[in-house]
């Protein structure tokens, strides 16, 4: 054992002096959240499986008070394997199936609120029947196997799926961290080398909606209604890689990391918080990270179409974008909690969410598919709070979730229908000229397209590795060509189904201004009929755009 102080920088644990992740930090950071799931192993009848992400050490538990009851089912499942089990919280310490199942039951006494757990997956070979050595951990094969041997159904359990900022990890679309490459971009018949740049692809180019440096010369967005004694002002969460700091995001406009019921929400580590270093993961090669600053670019969009409206930022992904279902589900489940605590207990309203992220699921019918997630939102939405979700960017029909939660035509599932609820609405990018991005998802279960390509927003301020093409001091001043990963600037151009959610999002919030501005009372039917009203506004004005671009 190493005789160095956990925090001593030679051991490349903590950041160093200038806020860098030491080299443990930078390579953990930079390891994939899961496994692609491979729909040919263990194979059950009448389960047709598709391609996703998950992590195979651990299952997901929601069954509870039933807690002891599944783990039944899946103990003999696990031993075919010589694997063992073992039911934990979300952050892996162990549970008592026993106190697990208490919890669950005062969860939804007061509340109804689903409780989350994990069921570990560890070698556990028996040595009168597994004379070999056991076969790797694999939650999917523990899922099958366990459906095999009781039937299709095991209800409450799942794969806990790695969901993305973009599904499978594509932030600026289509496969480019930072999407620059070139020292200096111009001198060219169509700026950026292509003269008409095809494919999916040409959205990671700077010029063609990648992410870029650009200025900004307008006004800032500001408030210009005035709240009475009593009321508020229309609150947005956001769950996604936090909020850095802007000019526009200052602290009485964004609550970063909520603490609810004395519990901070979120990942709170500042050390990779990729808001505020741009680079966390990985090697020093001064790439930006694929993630860093995207939170902070839809907290901008949001801010510029609702400049009235209170944020709620919660860090939830990594600089690569990615988290794991079942995170994402506590801060949900969190956060509904946070809107049905009364005031004096520490309660919030939240008007709307965002939620500009998603994943794909292997089986989603309706007997094997996971309705914690649904039952959550559902909760949201009953509430008074629309949920607002990004289609992703896979150039797709295949539903992603949790865009694709609601009754769409053709669905394979079906999502409790809810009077006076607040809508829940997918959201396509389009162009600027109106058309819809060819990264975009689309199908049935999408509800609208907003502008999501070459949008303008806030940035950090993160200076990568690429330098100016050319740098010419004359006369004591400093010139150079653009340094197209200079965001010091605080502005930047970027494409994604991502920042069409936020638009949508902000438009919601903006119907509820001068209600809440007079009245905080404001009771959750009403705030929920408003909200619809607005829906059907947005999306007929949304509407107009794609027939004026057809």
């Amino acid at each position: 054992m190493s005789d160095l102080p956990p925090d001593d920088p030679a051991r490349g644990a903590v950041s160093d002096q200038r806020g860098v992740p030491g080299w443990r930090r930078r390579y953990d950071s930079a390891r994939a959240q899961g496994v692609p799931l491979d729909p040919t192993s263990e194979p059950v009848r009448g389960v047709s499986a598709y391609p996703t992400a998950y992590a195979p050490d651990h299952l997901l538990l929601t069954s509870g008070e039933k807690v002891e009851s599944v783990l039944e089912v899946l103990r003999p499942a696990a031993a075919d394997f010589g694997w063992g089990l073992e039911l934990q919280n979300l952050d892996g310490s162990p549970l008592d199936p026993e106190t697990a199942g208490e919890r669950a039951r005062r969860g939804r006494e007061r509340f109804d609120l689903p409780t989350i757990y994990r069921v570990e997956i560890f070698p556990s070979p028996s040595p009168d029947r597994d004379d070999q050595p056991v076969p790797p951990i694999d939650a999917w094969r523990l899922l099958q196997r366990a459906r095999a041997r009781n039937g299709r159904v095991i209800p409450g359990v799942s794969l806990d799926h790695v969901l993305s900022v973009d599904p499978f990890g594509k932030t600026n679309p289509f496969g480019k961290t930072n999407p620059f490459g070139k020292t200096n971009p111009f001198g060219k018949t169509n700026p950026f080398g292509k003269t008409n740049a095809p494919g999916v692809d040409s959205y990671a180019e700077p010029g063609c909606g990648g992410r870029q440096v650009v200025d900004y010369i307008g006004p800032a967005p500001r408030r210009s209604i005035a709240v009475d004694k009593g009321g508020r002002r229309p609150v947005v969460a956001i769950l996604d890689t936090g909020c850095g700091t802007h000019e526009w995001l200052t602290d009485d406009i964004v609550t970063r990391s909520p603490v609810v019921d004395g519990v901070r929400l979120g990942v709170h580590d500042p050390e990779t918080d990729p808001e505020v270093i741009g680079d966390v993961s990985g090697q020093f090669d001064g790439e930006l990270d694929a993630s860093a600053g995207h939170g902070t670019f839809i907290a901008g969009i949001i801010r510029q179409v609702c400049p009235e409206a209170d944020l709620v930022t919660v860090r939830v992904a990594d600089s690569q974008g990615t988290l794991l279902e079942g995170h994402f589900l506590y801060a949900i489940r969190t956060l509904v909690k946070w809107m049905l605590l009364p005031a004096a207990e520490g309660g919030r309203r939240i008007d709307v969410l965002n939620l500009s992220l998603g994943y794909y699921h292997e089986t989603p019918e309706d007997e094997l598919f996971d309705r914690t997630l649904s039952e959550l939102l559902t909760l949201a939405r009953r509430n008074g709070c629309a949920v607002v979700c990004s289609a992703g960017n896979e150039a797709t029909d295949r539903p992603t979730f949790p865009a694709a939660l609601w009754n769409w035509p053709g669905s394979d599932f079906a999502v409790e229908d809810v009077v006076d609820a607040a809508p829940h609405l997918a959201v396509g990018a389009l162009n600027p000229n109106n058309s819809v991005a060819l990264f975009s998802n689309i199908g049935a279960w999408v509800h609208t397209y907003a502008p999501g390509s070459a949008v303008l927003s806030t940035s950090p301020p993160f200076n990568g590795g690429v330098q100016a093409g050319t740098r010419s001091d004359r006369l004591g001043m400093r010139r150079e060509t653009i340094d197209p990963d200079d965001f010091t600037g605080g502005y930047a151009l970027w494409s994604g189904t991502s920042f069409a959610a936020p638009y949508v999002a902000g438009r919601l919030a903006s119907a509820l201004v001068e209600r809440l501005a007079s009245s905080a009372d404001l009771d959750p039917t009403a705030c929920a009929r408003v909200l619809d009203e607005a829906r059907v506004q947005v999306l007929a004005e949304l509407e107009k755009r794609l027939l004026r671009a057809g």
